[in-house]
Formats: structure tokens, C-alpha cells, sequence
């Protein structure tokens, strides 16, 4: 991939963000993240020049140099619509027009995300689960959004954000709390959580494998550039998916069950606290996660959450 893709990348992503015709901070931090990821050391020029240029969506796709980098393009567009983890008609309007441009089918990516929204609706509305009982749902939790990561279709790791906002906004609720979109993605945000980076991490993995150090460099192309296969990459990427989340709600539980009253600090503490013990667990659990992801269907996974 070249330079110029990565510049034009960056670009796609920044017309996503003025899709619905703002651009707000969740949207900025992604956009931020992908710029890093992509090795843009000038972001802001390129950003500004997307905001205020002459060139149309279609111009950009067309000077994309290979399919990798269109792939790259189309997801990281999708991390950025989906960084509160809901999609309006506007975003999904974008993305359909830039999977068209791209040569994908629109109306197989329009079913995709209508399942991930479908599958977390009928999740925030399902009976919370007892106190007793959330270690259990929690793990569960877990185990599910790592499904995802093992699935072949390169949408289904946009159910993962949406997931853990519900997994989070439903422990606040059963600690009393009265909690708003915002509030879940500014803690998801403080443990360093977010689309873009799953998005980014999951692509590269498939994409590029063990030269994805070289490419990226810096923190993601440390975590991946260990990857010998696309096999191997992905199955990394479910077992780093399961201790994100699992640690998540455990953090989770114990702020809301203190009235939110730790410090950041004190919940990156506990956060790393419990994605270590989630190393512990994962190989128990393995199995349980390819289970889950047997059949290499989105919507068998999002089914076992309804």
C-alpha cells in the first residue's frame, strides 16, 4: 500500500464523518486513530483538504491502487460512521454509496449492519440478568463479541463496539444508574476502547499478516506483526477481543457498583487487572467461541444474543 493511499484512506474516512453533516469528537478520535495507524504525520493538512477540496468520493476511490487498499478504505470509513456505535440513515447512506464505488455488493453490507443493529436492539431489551448471575454474563458477553472476530465476513467486527456499549449500559442499570449513549462511550473511551482500533487491527491481520509491523509500525504494528497466517491472526484477534470486553464489564461493574467514583486511573488498574485474568481464561473458552462462530454466519452469532 502506498503513501498516497494511506492519504487517500484518511481522506474517505473524513467525508464519512461529515456524512450526516457534522463531525463530532467520537468521530475526530477515530479519524485520529486511523491517521496514526496509516503513518500520516500530516493528518491535519489532509483532513482539512477532504473538508474543504474540490475531489468527490468518487475521484478518491478511483486513485486507490489495489483491492487491499479499498478494503482498508471501506472499513475504515465504517469505524469512523459507527463511533458512537449506532449508524444513522445519513452514515448508511455513505457507506452504501461507497461500497458501490468500491465494487461490493451494497445490499449484502446493508443486511450486515441491519442484522448488528437488529441483534443489539433485541440485546438491550432482553431481561438483566440477577447480580448473581452477571460474572456469568459478563463471560458470555465476552465469548460473543470473540465470535465475531472469527467470522469470515469483514463486517461482522462492527458488532463489537455496539455490543460492549449494551453490555456496559445494562451493569449501569443494574446498579441503578441512569446512563446515556455518551456516558457508556466516554468510559469505553477512558479504558482506550474503540472501533477504529478493532476495525484497523482486524483488516491488517486478514490483509496483511506478518508484514503488517512494516507497514504500520508503532503500537499496532507491534501487536500484529507476530501474525504467521491469516488463521493465526484471527484467532489472535478473537482471544484479544474476548479480554477487552470481559475486562470492560468487570471494570464496568465495579465503578457503577462504587456510584462511579474511581478515578481513570484506578479503572485502567482494574482493567488491566482483569484482561490479565482473561489471558488466564481464554484457553477454557476457546472452544465455546468457535461454537459460537460455527457456520461463519453473522446473524447465527447475532441470533445467540436475542
Amino acid at each position: 500500500m502506498t503513501n498516497r493511499d494511506a492519504t487517500t484512506i484518511l481522506a474517505i474516512a473524513t467525508l464519512a464523518a461529515l456524512a450526516d453533516g457534522e463531525q463530532d469528537d467520537a468521530e475526530r478520535a477515530r479519524i485520529a486513530a486511523a491517521a496514526a495507524a496509516l503513518g500520516l504525520a500530516d493528518a491535519d493538512t489532509i483532513v482539512r483538504q477532504a473538508e474543504d477540496g474540490p475531489q468527490t468520493l468518487t475521484a478518491h476511490v478511483a486513485a486507490l491502487s489495489s483491492p487491499e487498499a479499498r478494503q482498508l478504505a471501506y472499513d475504515t470509513a465504517a469505524a469512523v460512521c459507527h463511533a458512537d456505535g449506532w449508524l444513522n440513515p445519513s452514515e448508511g447512506a455513505f457507506l452504501r454509496e461507497l461500497s458501490t464505488l468500491l465494487g461490493a455488493d451494497p445490499t449484502a453490507i446493508e443486511n450486515a449492519v441491519g442484522e448488528i443493529n437488529r441483534g443489539t436492539a433485541d440485546h438491550a431489551a432482553a431481561t438483566q440478568p440477577p447480580p448473581s448471575a452477571m460474572d456469568a454474563h459478563i463471560l458470555d458477553q465476552a465469548i460473543i463479541t470473540a465470535a465475531l472476530e472469527l467470522l469470515p465476513d469483514r463486517l461482522a467486527n462492527l458488532g463489537i463496539l455496539p455490543l460492549q456499549m449494551r453490555l456496559v449500559y445494562r451493569i449501569g442499570q443494574q446498579h441503578g444508574q441512569e446512563l446515556d449513549a455518551t456516558q457508556v462511550r466516554d468510559l469505553i473511551a477512558t479504558l482506550g476502547l474503540g472501533a477504529a482500533a478493532q476495525v484497523l487491527e482486524k483488516v491488517v491481520r486478514r490483509t496483511f499478516g506478518g508484514l503488517a509491523g512494516g507497514l504500520f509500525g508503532g503500537a499496532l504494528g507491534g501487536l500484529l506483526g507476530g501474525a504467521a497466517s491469516q488463521a493465526a491472526g484471527l484467532a489472535s484477534g478473537a482471544a484479544v477481543t474476548f479480554a477487552a470486553t470481559y475486562a470492560l464489564g468487570h471494570a464496568a461493574e465495579r465503578y457503577y457498583a462504587q456510584d462511579r467514583q474511581l478515578s481513570g486511573q484506578d479503572l485502567k488498574a482494574l482493567f488491566a487487572r482483569f484482561r490479565s485474568d482473561a489471558d488466564t481464561i481464554y484457553p477454557r473458552v476457546e472452544r465455546r467461541i468457535a461454537e459460537r462462530a460455527r457456520g461463519g454466519s453473522l446473524s447465527s452469532v447475532l441470533t445467540s444474543i436475542r
